[in-house]
Parts: C-alpha cells; sequence; structure tokens
C-alpha cells in the first residue's frame, strides 16, 4: 500500500487540508479504529470507502469534533475543526434532517442565512439551485410532501449554498436514478473545479472512476488500499475498483459491526 507521504494526487496541489495521523477509537473497550493515517489534499476529490462498519462514520464525526478521538490527531487546515475555524465546511450526513413542515423555499433561505448569507443572496442561490434540480415547482411545497430523492436534492442544495472550501458528502446519490445520479455528479464536479476539496462517501465504483483523485478503503478501521485509483489498481494487479472492494472484503460486504451503533 502506498505510503501517504509518497501518494500524490491527479491535482497539481499536494497541500493537505484534512490530516488524520495515528487515529484510535474506542467504543466499550473494543477498538474499532487503530492508528489510521491519511490525507486529502486541497483541491481534490477523495473516495473514502468501504463497507458499513468499517469506520468511515467515526471517522468524519471525529475529524468534525462530533466524537473525541481516543488517540491520534484529526486536524483540518492544521487544526481542529470547531464552527469558529473559518473554514466554510458543508456536511451532507447520511443521516437526512429537515424541516418537513415548513417551505422548501423557507428552509432553504433559512438555513443560507445560518451560513452567512444575506437573506436576498440566500433566495437568490435558491432560486438558481432549485432551478438547476428542476424542483422550481415544489418551493412552496412542505419538505414533508416531497420524495425521499427530492428531499435529499435539498439537502444537498442547503450543503452546497454558501460554496464551501471542504464538502464532506456520504452518500449523496443513494437512491437516485441515473439521470439524477449524473445530475449530482456535475454539481459536485463543478464545485472541485471551482477549487472545493470533497471527501465523497459512496459505494458506487462508477461515481469513483469519474470524480475521485484519490482514495481510500477502509476494513475494521484499517486502510486496505490507499493512493490514486491508478496506483490502487496497479497494487492489486490491474483489478476493477468492483474487484478489489470484493477482494477485501469477501462474503463480508453486507455485514454490520452491531457492536456500536455509530460505527460505519
Amino acid at each position: 500500500m502506498p505510503d501517504a507521504t509518497a501518494t500524490k494526487s491527479r491535482t497539481n496541489s499536494t497541500e493537505a487540508i484534512v490530516t488524520i495521523d495515528n487515529f484510535r477509537m474506542d467504543f466499550g473497550g473494543k477498538t474499532v479504529i487503530k492508528d489510521l493515517s491519511f490525507e486529502v489534499q486541497r483541491g481534490e476529490v477523495f473516495g473514502f470507502l468501504g463497507s458499513n462498519g468499517s469506520g468511515k462514520t467515526t471517522t468524519i464525526r471525529s475529524l468534525l469534533g462530533i466524537y473525541q478521538p481516543t488517540g491520534g490527531t484529526l486536524l483540518i487546515d492544521g487544526k481542529p475543526f470547531n464552527v469558529a475555524s473559518g473554514t466554510k465546511l458543508g456536511y451532507l450526513p447520511e443521516e437526512r434532517g429537515l424541516y418537513k413542515n415548513e417551505s422548501v423555499i423557507d428552509v432553504m433561505v433559512y438555513f443560507g442565512q445560518l451560513k452567512g448569507l444575506s437573506k436576498t443572496d440566500a433566495k437568490q442561490r435558491s432560486d438558481a439551485y432549485l432551478e438547476r434540480v428542476k424542483l422550481t415547482d415544489k418551493a412552496k411545497t412542505t419538505l414533508g410532501k416531497l420524495s425521499g430523492g427530492q428531499q435529499q436534492k435539498i439537502q444537498l442544495g442547503i450543503t452546497i449554498m454558501n460554496d464551501p472550501e471542504l464538502l464532506i458528502l456520504d452518500e449523496p446519490t443513494k437512491g437516485f436514478d441515473p439521470v439524477n445520479r449524473r445530475l449530482l455528479m456535475d454539481i459536485i464536479e463543478e464545485h472541485q473545479n471551482a477549487g472545493a476539496t470533497v471527501i465523497f462517501v459512496t459505494h458506487q465504483m462508477e461515481e469513483v472512476e469519474r470524480l475521485c483523485d484519490r482514495i481510500i478503503l477502509l476494513k475494521d478501521g484499517k486502510a486496505h488500499a490507499y493512493g490514486t485509483i491508478a496506483e490502487v489498481k496497479k497494487e492489486h494487479g490491474g483489478m476493477s475498483l468492483d474487484d478489489i472492494f470484493i477482494s477485501v472484503y469477501g462474503d463480508e460486504n453486507t455485514e454490520q459491526d452491531h457492536t456500536h451503533e455509530e460505527v460505519k
């Protein structure tokens, strides 16, 4: 497996925006992540891969200060993250959470203002996004009346509204048909092209092939592959990413670790 210091992105930058060094997490006396180290370079799309129970969600929540790590350091822009740190961050968790009794436009404008936008700017950005994702006619509809996929589009729009420097997207296209999956991938790619760094959690290897500069594949809290897609494929004898995933997980890829429900 390529060493973290030797791996370079297909982007021009090698400056790390995220640094995780010797990260360890214990839950209930059980070590679920041990000595995990990797970097995410500024301006890249970084694929964060692994089955349920591999440690992805635990790592993200520890990076964001939601969990206190048992050991190691997790840094964004060289320091532990907090909301006052100055780094504009957008986080789309796997678990969606919106005010379902309010209208789409009111919720989007409200969150836009929380992110520091003026009410006018938040409204303009919301209208433009709704037009982009073909939901203009739903602007005054209460969120609870939208389909799950439509609600997912709204939450992504809220996540990216203030043009974050760092986007952390956990299964953003989950449950989408191919047309809407391509639309959201286009939107993610546009933000990267505008300078954003994206940590992208997905099980869809075609999305990884299209979007990601580098990847890490976790199993049981340990890295089993790390580097550019070309490096990872070469290390595994030229196998496809699907085949690499299967070779790492075997028949265990549907199993979940129930020792702690948050370990994902």
